[in-house]
């Protein structure tokens, strides 16, 4: 028993260190150091051999190079930075219904079948007979109606880095942006795959042209915790049959 007790309080005790941070103060800020963006960025790029027209390039008002005035400056390589802009605006509306019915009926009689029943009737009780065998009646029906309802709106844009360049040449993507307000952190996280050839020339690429996509909008902070259930009451509501 006091070992049960025992993991218990352990439990609530590590549930409640994520209420501590901001306990009586703001909560703080994830930290930049060891993230995947910050890594990508700091990575060495890769250097090719002297090349007199690499110098000329550079230069020159005309070369094709990614900081020259007309080229291309989408993100290509690891540590590069693009834009995601996010505008979901989806609507879903399912309804179904389903009735069905049967009705069944069974019945067989022997009145006359070798003088079977007339020998069989004066052994049975008194009204029972033998001549109505069988007599079965059987009925069933069944209805259901559902609907789901849906709406979801967010508009919201992000900078993320190229975190590795996969050997087909597409680009592995990561972003994260944190907002406090008073004592609310709005959170914002994205990731996924993307082909360079979907970058748009403005260095911008939507959420529906992301492969894998994983967009996460949330926060916390003192108001967050108010509308989440206790750690004590979400482990009864998962344990408890009733």
């Amino acid at each position: 028993m006091k070992l049960i007790f025992g993991c218990l309080a352990v439990v609530f005790l590590i549930g409640g260190c994520g209420r501590i941070d901001h306990l009586g103060k703001p909560p703080s800020f994830s930290p930049s150091e060891g993230s995947h963006e910050r890594r990508a960025m700091n990575a060495p790029p890769i250097t090719n051999s002297y090349s007199p027209k690499r110098d000329i390039d550079h230069a020159s008002l005309w070369s094709a190079g990614q900081r020259s005035l007309l080229g291309d400056r989408r993100a290509v390589k690891q540590g590069d930075i693009l834009t995601v802009v996010i505008e979901i605006d989806e609507e879903a509306a399912i309804s179904n219904s389903t009735d069905r019915s049967r009705t069944a009926s069974e019945r067989l009689s022997v009145p006359d079948l070798l003088s079977i029943p007339q020998r069989i009737d004066p052994r049975l009780p008194e009204g029972a007979s033998s001549a109505e065998a069988v007599n079965i009646d059987s009925s069933a029906s069944s209805g259901g109606n559902g609907s789901v309802s849906r709406q979801e709106e967010l508009t919201l844009r992000i900078a993320a880095a190229v975190t590795q360049v996969l050997p087909n040449g597409v680009l592995e993507i990561r972003g994260s942006q944190e907002v406090r307000v008073n004592f609310e952190l709005r959170e914002l996280l994205v990731q996924g795959f993307v082909r360079p050839e979907d970058i748009s020339r403005r260095n911008e690429i939507t959420y529906d042209k992301i492969a894998s996509a994983r967009i996460s909008y949330g926060g916390r902070g003192q108001i967050s915790d108010m509308q989440q259930p206790r750690y004590g009451q979400q482990v009864l509501d998962m344990i408890l049959p009733f």
